[in-house]
């Protein structure tokens, strides 16, 4: 009897022990094939921004983008009566001109260039017939998950709606609009000549001048390219406003158009918004 119990205690321990083994095989091969994936994204990741500073080398090499001074053809764009405005500052930097000829020849997607001040964005944009495309391929159309600067293709590239959103991805090495994040920083803020994002298009050149950044979670209602009343647009410009984070100089009114840059500044879907007014412009 005695030797029943021990012999049922050993094959008790035996199987413990295979199951315990077998535990211990599939964490490895789980730990493995998490480690695995791991791998392959961060190769993925690597290889995708190698991709994308190779397509910027060849942008920028094969782009005329210049400082344009004013002229006959410039024009002040809702100047405020407040002569301490920021804004009288402002004006009196150049613009930004650029030839699209081979920028149009590479992706006929093409609708402008796009500079902010203290940070790494100076890219050229492109707008397609959704919002999806871009966020998935870069300026020359491969696929690639850094994707590209773009418009929304609810908005008019020639004669900018009420507010004009760009996009585009968050990139960790700061490509893209991964140095977007900056704006929240006391070093970027805190410097007035930051404050300016110029636009060059086929058809014109603008300049913008920033008066909100801030956080949110993720919404439509900053998104709305345009308004049916002017009070309903009143109210958005308020809103947009009221939730800056910094305190800029200047005002928004009706008469402004609005320029909106909008990228992902976590995995909670939270972003990180930029609006600007336009202040001056110059047809081409």
């Amino acid at each position: 009897m005695l030797k029943n119990k021990t012999g049922q205690k050993n094959i008790y321990k035996k199987r413990k022990l295979r199951f315990r083994k077998w535990v211990i095989v599939v964490f490895m091969l789980f730990f493995l094939s998490m480690l695995t994936f791991a791998g392959f994204k961060i190769y993925e990741w690597y290889m995708d921004n190698k991709e994308i500073d190779n397509i910027q080398g060849d942008v920028v090499k094969d782009t005329e983008v210049d400082e344009k001074k004013d002229n006959k053809n410039t024009e002040n764009i809702n100047p405020p009566e407040d002569k301490s405005d920021d804004y009288w500052d402002y004006i009196k930097m150049n613009l930004l001109e650029v030839n699209f000829n081979k920028l149009l020849a590479k992706n006929s997607d093409t609708v402008g260039w796009i500079q902010v001040k203290g940070t790494n964005i100076n890219y050229p944009m492109v707008q397609t017939t959704n919002n999806n495309y871009y966020l998935h391929h870069a300026f020359d159309k491969t696929e690639n998950e850094a994707g590209w600067v773009y418009m929304d293709y609810r908005n008019n590239a020639v004669n900018f709606d009420q507010n004009t959103i760009i996009y585009a991805h968050s990139r960790f090495n700061g490509t893209m609009f991964g140095s977007l994040k900056n704006i929240l920083n006391s070093s970027w803020y805190t410097n007035k000549e930051n404050h300016i994002i110029r636009l060059s298009t086929p058809t014109e050149n603008t300049m913008w001048q920033v008066f909100s950044v801030y956080t949110i979670p993720k919404e439509s209602y900053y998104i709305t390219p345009n308004f049916s009343t002017e009070q309903a647009y009143a109210q958005f410009l308020n809103t947009i406003k009221g939730r800056s984070e910094v305190t800029f100089s200047g005002t928004v009114n009706t008469k402004d158009k609005v320029l909106t840059l909008s990228t992902c500044k976590d995995n909670n879907g939270n972003r990180i918004v930029m609006h600007a007014r336009l202040i001056k412009k110059e047809t081409r």
